[in-house]
This record gives structure tokens, C-alpha cells and sequence, in this order.
């Protein structure tokens, strides 16, 4: 197996990317294993902030490394929160501050749609010049009302109308089959192969 480094220490991601990198020959680690303290991420596009995350990890243990990026984009605020979700309300980060404001934002607005997004960025090698990259997309509304005790973020407001569920009432195993991420990991992988 290949040591692979995932440039965040989210124990969930861990999980879920390691399960499936292992059938490709990947070994993953967070990035906190080696010291790597999280990057920047200045740019305006999660493919930007992905790729300069992937080649910092890589950069500083010299090992390959995968980053991602994601975030809820709202149809009626232009793609808002998009890259700044994680930071909607400011610092400190807070989903509940971050829920709060999205609302706030959204309830003059009739058009309830969104979609998650996320974007996976591969590099062998911090100067790799043709990065792995592999994306998905999850479409659903955003809802006043909180429904749900799993997930993070804003699952419990992302609603999916062909399930009558929001994210956060869907089981990980459910939520890892559809969700944004899954598909990306999944593109991800068959790239791989």
C-alpha cells in the first residue's frame, strides 16, 4: 500500500475516502500525522483551494496527497455560501451561525434551490502538471426548519424533495451513496484505477 496524505483532519473524511482508496492501493493519512498545518485557502473557486491544499500536504511530507473542497451553493444568492461555507458568518467558524445566516439571507427569496458541491484534487507530487481532479454535485432546496440529528453543516436544511428527507435524516451509508462528496470520491477512484 501507498501512503497517502488527505489534506484535513476530518476523522468522517478519513473514513470514508480510506475505505475506498485502500481498493486503489492508497494507505490514507490526515495531514496532522505529519505536522502539516492546514493552508490557505484564498481563491474564489473550490478547485483553486483544493489543488493549492493538495500540493501544500504533498509539499511538505513528500508524499502524494488528496484535498477537497466543497461547500452549498444557493441558487438565489448567486452561488452563496460556495468556497466561504465553511466561513459564511465569519470567524469563528459555526455551522449554527452559518445556518442562521444563510436563512436570514435566503428568506426574501422564493427560489429555495441549491446544490453541494465538491471538487477532489489528486497530486502524486507537489509539482505534479496533471493533478487528479473529480467532482460532484448534490441538488435539493434549503428549508427554514431544521430536520434531522445527522450530518454537519447545513445538512438539516439542505432538503431532498424525491427522498422527503433533509441530509441530515439520511444514515451515513445512505448520505455516502448520493451526496456530493460520494460522487467525487467515486469519479475519483475509477480515474484512479
Amino acid at each position: 500500500m501507498n501512503t497517502l496524505i488527505l489534506a484535513s483532519n476530518n476523522a468522517g473524511k478519513l473514513k470514508e475516502f480510506g475505505q475506498l482508496l485502500a481498493t486503489v492501493g492508497f494507505d490514507v493519512h490526515p495531514q496532522g500525522e505529519f505536522n502539516v498545518p492546514e493552508a490557505d485557502e484564498p481563491y474564489l473557486t473550490f478547485v483553486e483551494n483544493a489543488l493549492t491544499k493538495a500540493r501544500h500536504a504533498a509539499r511538505l511530507t513528500g508524499k502524494p496527497a488528496l484535498a477537497d473542497d466543497s461547500g452549498v451553493c444557493v441558487n438565489a444568492l448567486h452561488g452563496a455560501p460556495g468556497v466561504l461555507s465553511a466561513r459564511y458568518a465569519g470567524e469563528p467558524k459555526s455551522d449554527a451561525a452559518n445556518n442562521r445566516k444563510l436563512i436570514a439571507d435566503l428568506a426574501q427569496h422564493t427560489d429555495k434551490s441549491a446544490y453541494y458541491y465538491c471538487v477532489l484534487v489528486f497530486v502524486r507530487h507537489a509539482d505534479d502538471p496533471q493533478p487528479v481532479i473529480a467532482d460532484g454535485c448534490w441538488h435539493g432546496q434549503m428549508i427554514a426548519e431544521p430536520r434531522g440529528e445527522g450530518g454537519f453543516g447545513y445538512d438539516a436544511h439542505f432538503f431532498l424533495p424525491a427522498l422527503g428527507k433533509t441530509a441530515a435524516e439520511l444514515s451515513a451509508i445512505e448520505k455516502n451513496a448520493i451526496s456530493h462528496r460520494g460522487q467525487a470520491l467515486r469519479a475519483l477512484v475509477e480515474k484512479l484505477r
